[in-house]
């Protein structure tokens, strides 16, 4: 008795995700790290002892609700772009660049709320891991506003359509991220200072 071999062409496609989204992630995954490295290192020094015990500025309420509203702008300005609706779209994007602007203005008046209540970066380590969490989280923002601004100027080339969303998803990806490690970084301080 013969056996009969079958030959089943199934061809597989492999998971694929642009490179650039790819590099991305991973750079996403990184600053998460660094973040809960810091965190985590906030936890054991705080366990030590000889920490301050201080209020937090009253603003990171505003500059929270800022950012979730410039996270719901970009999301507006997402959704105009898959319609074509170009309008909407540099408008939804200029609002969330405005917004984070203005949460930018309110870390800085958040600091200085901070230095009349002395909690300083120099002294005491509490001061000195809210400064670094809140400052570099304010750095990686302004890398995503510089972000918006070079695709805000691609929507204005109609570099950005239904069906060149590439950068734009991107761009929108990492905003959401920052959006999202601020609100985390305020509840950790809101449950740790």
């Amino acid at each position: 008795m013969e056996k009969e071999l079958k030959y089943v062409d199934m061809v597989e496609q492999p998971i694929s995700m642009h490179p650039k989204k790819f590099a991305l992630w991973l750079f996403i995954v990184s600053v998460v790290m660094v973040f809960a490295g810091w965190t985590s290192a906030f936890i054991v020094r705080q366990a030590e002892g000889n920490w301050l015990d201080y209020d937090l500025p009253q603003i990171f309420w505003v500059t929270s609700g800022i950012v979730i509203l410039s996270s719901i702008s970009l999301h507006w300005a997402y959704i105009s772009a898959k319609k074509d609706n170009f309008i909407q779209l540099r408008l939804g994007m200029s609002l969330a660049m405005i917004l984070g602007v203005c949460f930018l203005i309110g870390q800085w008046f958040s600091w200085k709320a901070l230095v009349a209540s002395e909690v300083f970066f120099v002294g005491n380590p509490a001061g000195s891991f809210l400064y670094v969490l809140t400052g570099m989280h304010a750095v990686h923002l302004i890398s995503g506003l510089i972000f918006l601004i070079i695709v805000l100027i691609s929507t204005f080339r109609y570099k950005v359509h239904s069906k060149a969303m590439n950068t734009f998803e991107m761009a929108t990806t990492y905003w959401h991220f920052l959006g999202a490690l601020w609100i985390y970084l305020f509840m950790f301080l809101l449950l740790n200072h």
